[in-house]
Formats: structure tokens, sequence, C-alpha cells
């Protein structure tokens, strides 16, 4: 699959899980409630945090990830077949996995790596292909209409506890006319008694499209998703455009 680019730190550290979870469970339980079918996809899975969250609420969870860094660790906490994790590109979801999934989240930002039309109309088009009817496709990313309005460059830092000081995220975003994004995350280790104080500890550059509501919702509509719901929270706010941090569709 190439190079892959969260080998070198475990972003998943930088974030709270044990806050974001519960927060995110509501919205999550709403959104599934009524699943034709216990089993459900996990798009993006990453280290594994929302697929564990699923099964431990008795859905039979596959999470996908391109990157076998990230799946390595989402396996390590594991135990038994459920979830279970396979290794791929989202965008050949209907190729890596058979059908008959009650439903498909895709959470966290995942979406943009998805960089051009045409990986997305194949990732759309599998998922009608391997959902049952009615399932639900529950898709979390940034709210680009803000970005590219207001022409912003950072995302909030992010500070977690480490063993030797605190780790810091920042991530910066170079944004294109075409709509793709240039996004760094840099990863930092701060100890303000050291020297030096700031210690670099991994950045890299990654190309993403920064999908909008006005690009989403014709191609989900184009593949049969023709219920399609808008939040600007993952705890069901509404969806602002130009206020918005979140873009959260839940199409049907």
């Amino acid at each position: 699959m190439g190079e892959d680019p969260f080998d070198c730190v475990d972003y998943s550290r930088l974030i709270d899980w044990h806050a974001r979870l519960p927060r995110e469970w509501p919205f999550l339980a709403r959104v599934l409630s009524s699943v034709p079918s216990p089993k459900v996809l996990d798009l993006g899975c990453g280290t594994g945090e929302h697929s564990r969250l699923l099964a431990s609420r008795g859905f039979e969870v596959t999470g996908i990830d391109a990157s076998e860094a990230m799946l390595a660790r989402a396996r390590e906490p594991t135990a038994g077949e459920n979830p279970r994790y396979v290794a791929g590109d989202i965008a050949d979801v209907a190729t890596l996995v058979a059908g008959g999934f009650g439903g498909a989240i895709c959470l966290g930002n995942t979406l943009p790596h998805v960089a051009t039309r045409a990986d997305l109309e194949r990732m759309v088009a599998g998922l009608r292909a391997r959902l049952a009817p009615g399932a639900p496709l529950l898709t979390q990313l940034l709210n680009y209409d803000r970005i590219f309005a207001k022409k912003l460059r950072t995302l909030p830092v992010n500070v977690m506890p480490d063993e030797d000081g605190e780790l810091v995220l920042v991530r910066l975003m170079d944004l294109r006319p075409d709509g793709h994004v240039i996004f760094t995350p840099a990863t930092f280790r701060y100890r303000p008694e050291g020297d030096p104080p700031l210690e670099l500890l991994s950045a890299r550059s990654v190309w993403l499209r920064g999908w909008r509501l006005d690009e989403l919702e014709p191609i989900l509509r184009a593949h049969g998703f023709d219920r399609i719901e808008t939040y600007g929270t993952m705890e069901g706010g509404p969806y602002d455009p130009r206020e918005s941090g979140d873009l959260i569709l839940v199409a049907r």
C-alpha cells in the first residue's frame, strides 16, 4: 500500500477517548437503533476505538483501514473475532467485504482521504451494494465550507499528558483553489524545563480533499442514498455552514 504516514506516532494518544466516546455514543446509538442487521462497517477505523465501542454494544463490527500501523494498534486490545479488521483502501469497500451490513460509519475526518471524485463515487457505489436496504451511512468530517470561506489555516492544538512531559498535536492546512488541502500534522513533546523544551517527534504532509455539502449530497443521491440528514456535531446539533466545526451526514 506504499509508505504508511501513520507509522511514526500513535495519533490516537492525542485524543481524549475517555471523554469523546461517551459524548458521541447517544448519537451513534440513535442512528444505529433500527439497523436491519447488527453487522456494521467502520470505514477508516484507525486504532479501533469506535469499532470496540460498537462491539461492546452488541454490534458485529468490521473495521477497514489503509494503515497497517493503525491496524496493528487496533488489534492489540481485541480479544476474539469482534471487531475484525481488514487492511485496504475504503474506496475499495466492495472488493474488501461481502454484503449484508446493517450500517456503516466513517468518522474523524476520514472521508477527505478519499481524494478524487472517481474514488468517492466508487466508495459510495460500493457501500450501496454492501449495505442492506434502509441501512444508515454516518459520516463525520471537518466543515470545509467554513474552512474555505474563512480561509482557516490551523485546527485547535491538542495537548495530552505523556509519561515524559506532554504530547502536543499541531495541524496546519494549506488550502488549494481546486478544493484540495495539504494537511500537515506535527507532533511535539513539551517539557517546559527541558532543553529544548519543545521536541519535534513527527511531521508529515498529506493531500486531502475538502469535500463540501453541495459536493457530497449529489453523489450520495446518485447512488441511491436519497434520505440525507445533516448535523453540525456528533451530539446531533444543527449544521451551520459558516459556523459548525464539523459536517455530519446520515444517509439512507
